[in-house]
């Protein structure tokens, strides 16, 4: 049976370097937009696209699977935008229950 590193060798310092970087710089666009004075929801979808940005990058490189068969890839996929759907359908009845909270 061969093992992980037989199958595609060690990642390259630097390309692990490079993803990191990125992962960092990325980051600190987030923070700088924390700070910054914009519409709550041009906020949220600026994050929320930086997250999904920053977390393509973590499973591709990070979770090797870039590295990985198609078919993984295109079973867990799927799954993630179903994730991420439930949360969109979900979140506004979270808001509705805050709000019927007594005061």
């Amino acid at each position: 049976m061969s093992t992980h590193t037989e199958l595609h060798g060690p990642m390259p310092i630097r390309l692990v370097l490079s993803v990191w970087a990125w992962l960092l710089a990325l980051t600190g666009v987030e923070v700088f937009l924390a700070y910054e004075r914009l519409a709550l929801h041009v906020m949220l979808v600026l994050l929320m696209s930086l997250s999904i940005v920053k977390a393509g990058l973590i499973m591709a490189y990070f979770m090797h699977l870039k590295f990985e068969k198609m078919s993984l890839i295109l079973t867990l996929v799927p799954a993630m935008v179903i994730v991420i759907s439930l949360l969109a359908i979900f979140f506004p009845d979270s808001l509705r229950l805050l709000h019927m909270r007594p005061s």
